[in-house]
């Protein structure tokens, strides 16, 4: 019987529906619920500042996720009781939020448990689709597979921000529990209709083909994997963070991702601050990057098609020059908290939306195909040390940014000063990442080498159309 077949784009786009209907959920909790807590129930910024970076905590559970998913073959039930436990997350988080009006102790101990909810959810959901997308999505078309899937997910943020925004107006908290109630219902709907029948049947004739031996040399391949499939959890991570590649491609995740949430927060503040813009300008600036970031992916997913076959470089190359370009345009705004008006922000903000883009996108493209490259038997394990590692790289990344800038004021006494600094940390961030990326690349070639000796020029090419 032969292996399962790959996904064609209308497979995509329906793991791309399931994407959106995350980000539904997620913006909001984090956005919406956010004003609410801090305008309307005039409560510090801080709790909800907690609450979000506690589900970032909570999704360490990452690899154990995609453990459970390799143990049972199938995404598909991982993919869905993650969808179900993060719309339930959802609507007891604007639960939470009306109980916090009138019972704030009360209100806040059921945010904990929403918020918990919501990291379990994301954290099945999100690492088993990924899993999915590695083992079913063909070579050519991963990197404008991650493209779609990632850009329909900001269309549900967009989407989901306007409409919500809409019906909210004017506040009440039952509007609020309705339109939440709604969109849980609603998200876990499109969620059902989307992943009926998309993986297949996933029997044991076809997991059993898919591990038979090509060749008498490899006889005891079967045994070796049954005996795999038996270690516990413990065991199988060890056994995955012992792989070089892998424990390469988790620094890197972790010092991008860090370098990338760290000035989401204050980029907006450093430009009303030294730039003298008002907060529809720096909402425009904000709006600007996010433009950028969507033509650095959109360039990404040119470039990995198999139309272009290598020709506009390789994934790998994207991925490090996004990494470089990111650092350079970082130092750019270091020069910018130097100078203050004179430089030109805008043309700053989108080169590094651009390069945020590509390093990002391509990043994608490479955790999906490194998930399955030492075997399918533990490719949700992989994936979620990655996601773990970026969910951590996100939650420290807020408070590192903005702490360290406040840090840095405290301690030099100068604005401009201050913002340097931190821009500058970024910056060092980055090109520690893109040396990860370079790192992480030496492993392809290694193996390429491996598999043909001679002569070198073939291996190169053929790690061009690999990645």
């Amino acid at each position: 019987m032969s292996p399962l077949p790959m996904f064609g784009w209308l497979h995509i786009a329906r793991l791309g529906l399931v994407q959106a209907c995350m980000g539904a959920v997620v913006v909001v909790t984090t956005s919406t619920l956010n004003r609410i807590m801090v305008v309307e129930l005039a409560l510090p910024a801080i709790l909800p500042g907690f609450l979000v970076g506690f589900h970032y905590l909570v999704q360490m559970v990452r690899p154990r996720m995609g453990f459970g998913a390799d143990q049972g073959r199938r995404c598909t039930p991982w993919m869905m009781g993650g969808m179900f436990v993060l719309a339930l997350g959802g609507f007891l988080a604007s639960l939470a939020t009306v109980w916090m009006g009138q019972e704030l102790s009360h209100g806040i101990a059921l945010a904990v448990l929403a918020f918990t909810l919501i990291g379990f959810g994301v954290s099945a959901c999100g690492t088993s689709l990924l899993v999915l997308m590695s083992k079913r999505v063909a070579d050519a078309r991963r990197a404008p597979a991650a493209t779609a899937v990632w850009m329909m997910m900001i269309v549900g943020f967009a989407v989901t921000a306007i409409t919500v925004g809409k019906l909210l107006d004017p506040y009440s908290p039952a509007r609020l529990l309705e339109i939440s109630g709604g969109l849980s219902l609603l998200v876990v709907l499109i969620s059902c209709l989307s992943l009926w029948n998309l993986e297949g049947p996933v029997d044991s004739a076809v997991s059993a083909a898919t591990d038979l031996p090509h060749s008498l040399e490899m006889a005891a391949v079967p045994l070796q994997k049954q005996q795999e499939k038996r270690q516990g959890f413990k065991k199988t991570l060890h056994m995955v963070w012992s792989e070089p590649q892998a424990k390469a491609f988790t620094v890197f995740v972790f010092l991008s991702m860090l370098a990338y949430s760290s000035q989401d927060l204050i980029l907006e503040p450093f430009a009303g601050a030294l730039f003298g813009l008002t907060p529809g300008e720096t909402t425009q600036l904000s709006g600007l990057h996010h433009s950028a970031v969507l033509c650095g992916m959109l360039a990404v997913a040119l470039a990995g098609s198999g139309r272009v076959a290598g020709r506009l470089g390789s994934i790998q190359s994207w991925m490090v020059g996004g990494c470089g370009l990111s650092a350079l345009a970082m130092l750019g705004l270091c020069l910018a908290a130097a100078y203050g008006p004179p430089w030109p922000l805008k043309p700053n903000v989108f080169l590094l939306g651009v390069a945020n883009g590509a390093f990002s996108i391509a990043a994608i493209a490479t955790m999906m195909r490194l998930a399955t490259q030492g075997g399918e038997q533990h490719a949700g394990t992989r994936m979620g040390l990655w996601g773990a590692s970026q969910a951590i790289a996100f939650g420290l990344g807020g408070l590192l940014g903005t702490a360290a800038s406040d840090l840095a004021y405290f301690v030099l006494g100068e604005q401009g000063t201050a913002y340097a600094f931190v821009f500058g940390f970024e910056c060092v961030m980055f090109v520690m990442a893109a040396a990860c990326a370079v790192w992480v690349g030496r492993y392809d070639l290694q193996k390429a080498l491996q598999r043909h000796p001679s002569p070198v020029v073939s291996s190169r090419k053929d790690l061009i159309h690999e990645y």
